[in-house]
C-alpha cells in the first residue's frame, strides 16, 4: 500500500528522528511541516494518510490540529508524538480521534508496532 504521510514538528531534528524511525517497509511519501498550520495547508491541499503530529508547536498547536481534521472530517490516520506525557493530554488526544500517543523520543519498535496493529504496513 503506498500513502503519503506528513511529519508535523516545529524541530528540524524531531522530524528526521521520526522518519529515519518508520520500518523500511512503510511504502509511504513522506512531506514535512514545521507547525500546526503549515500541517493544515498540507492537508487542505492534498490527501494525506498518516500524519505524525508533535503537540507543543508555534502558530497553531497539535490539539488545534486534531480539532480542524475532526471539523473538517478530515480522512487520515494521526499519530500523535509528544515530549508532553500527561495522562490528560493523551486521553485528550485520543478523544480527538489520534490512534495512538508515543513519548518521544519515539521508538522504532513502538512505532512498527502501531503501525502494523493498524495495517499501514
Amino acid at each position: 500500500m503506498s500513502l503519503t504521510a506528513l511529519i508535523c514538528d516545529d524541530s528540524v531534528l524531531a522530524r528526521k528522528q521520526v522518519k529515519k524511525s518508520l520500518p523500511a517497509e512503510f511504502d509511504a511519501e513522506i512531506l514535512t511541516a514545521a507547525n500546526g498550520r503549515e500541517a493544515l495547508e498540507v492537508l487542505s491541499s492534498q490527501e494525506i494518510g498518516l500524519v505524525f503530529l508533535d503537540l507543543t508547536m508555534p502558530e497553531l498547536d497539535g490539539i488545534g490540529v486534531l480539532e480542524e481534521i475532526k471539523a473538517r472530517q478530515l480522512k487520515c490516520f494521526v499519530i500523535v508524538i509528544s515530549a508532553d506525557i500527561q495522562p490528560e493530554m493523551q486521553r485528550r488526544v485520543l478523544e480527538l480521534g489520534a490512534l495512538a500517543f508515543i513519548h518521544k523520543p519515539v521508538s522504532s519498535d513502538k512505532l512498527a508496532t502501531i503501525l502494523q496493529n493498524y495495517g499501514l504496513i
